[in-house]
């Protein structure tokens, strides 16, 4: 509630601070703060005002009356998978039985305003999902997102919604129902305390939630702009895998997904299975089986598979630390025992044994 401290600063000031209690009960905290990157004398003001504490207690009150959760980013219940963003939120509100690191979370965005096959496809997709118990993410909006998350429901498959106020209240009202069917398995998230005031910019800040909870991003229709290509963006900044569907040219609900696939910023998909394969979430007994034939390596190569087969998988970067190889030979000598079989690339930069 700090004005002007965003995710970013507040993680700063607590690191300079030595944690949470200090920023309020330090009385030489001007003089720490001083130290600190990006605080300025305005935003000392800002912190040093303590007329946020009233505040602050109101909304406990509220979270607790109301039987919210509080996800607070050092705290152990914080999902995992937001960990990884530098500017995810302090802290997250959730309610209804959410679980914010199921085996498979999967964020599914779109236009507000689908054609027909556009949410034919859309729940196609949630259907087929279903097969590797995958958690739905989307925004409860119009369109596509709703579309999502009425699927999931009726699949009896869990589902988030992130929604872009606090939780004291819904937007769009029209989707309360779905949203109350939701809390039985699955909830909705938020960064935003109760009262805060309804703004435009809140929904793209949303959108960073939607990419930070999910392990892949599913574009399924958009126009050349809109929240579902920021969600987009965002993913692929966070390292996730981006999909789209495809269309005709000349649909302009599919100028968005094609522009995606164009510019290589999205894997084209057509379906659910191609999600589950891309994403190597395939159940084991389905897999094809492939003999590695492991006495041809080369000595180079053996010291690789050796590191990967004691920790099953592993990403690039922590393969080159413990072979103690440059990266650009690692990946060479990953390559070419991708190519023989030995090997394969998992989302991530990750490789894992055939």
């Amino acid at each position: 509630m700090l004005k002007g401290i965003g995710p970013v600063n507040a993680r700063n000031l607590v690191a300079y601070c030595g944690g949470v209690d200090p920023i309020f009960t330090d009385r030489k905290l001007k003089n720490t703060l001083a130290k600190v990157p990006g605080i300025g004398s305005k935003l000392i003001a800002s912190i040093t005002d303590r007329k946020v504490i009233p505040h602050a207690e109101k909304q406990l009150e509220y979270v607790r009356k109301h039987g919210l959760r509080m996800h607070f980013y050092l705290d152990k219940d914080y999902p995992r998978r937001m960990k990884e963003a530098e500017d995810s939120p302090v802290l997250l509100y959730t309610k209804g039985k959410v679980d914010l690191d199921a085996e498979h979370m999967v964020a599914i965005v779109g236009t507000r305003t689908p054609t027909e096959q556009g949410k034919r496809l859309c729940v196609e997709l949630v259907e087929g999902l279903k097969e590797c118990n995958a958690t739905i993410v989307s925004g409860l909006a119009y369109g596509i997102d709703i579309t999502a998350h009425r699927t999931a429901v009726k699949q009896a498959m869990p589902t988030i919604g992130c929604v872009a106020h606090g939780l004291d209240r819904l937007y769009p009202g029209e989707h309360a129902s779905t949203a109350k069917e939701m809390l039985a398995n699955g909830g909705l998230i938020s960064e935003l305390p109760s009262d805060s005031p309804f703004a435009p910019g809140n929904f793209p800040a949303r959108n960073r939630i939607i990419a930070g909870l999910s392990d892949c991003t599913v574009v399924v229709e958009s126009g050349p702009k809109g929240g579902s290509l920021i969600t987009a963006d965002i993913a692929g900044s966070y390292d996730r895998e981006v999909f789209a569907y495809p269309g005709r040219p000349t649909d302009m609900q599919s100028v968005g997904c094609n522009k995606l696939i164009q510019m290589n910023r999205a894997a084209l998909v057509t379906g659910s299975k191609d999600v589950i394969t891309l994403m190597d979430w395939l159940p084991k007994m389905t897999k094809p089986k492939q003999t590695a034939l492991f006495t041809d390596l080369m000595p180079d190569e053996q010291t690789l598979v050796d590191i990967i087969k004691v920790k099953g998988s592993i990403d690039i970067d922590e393969l080159c630390v413990q072979s103690r190889m440059a990266q650009g030979k690692v990946a060479g000598l990953l390559l070419n025992m991708e190519f023989n079989g030995v090997l394969r690339s998992l989302p991530g930069k990750v490789y894992a044994l055939n």
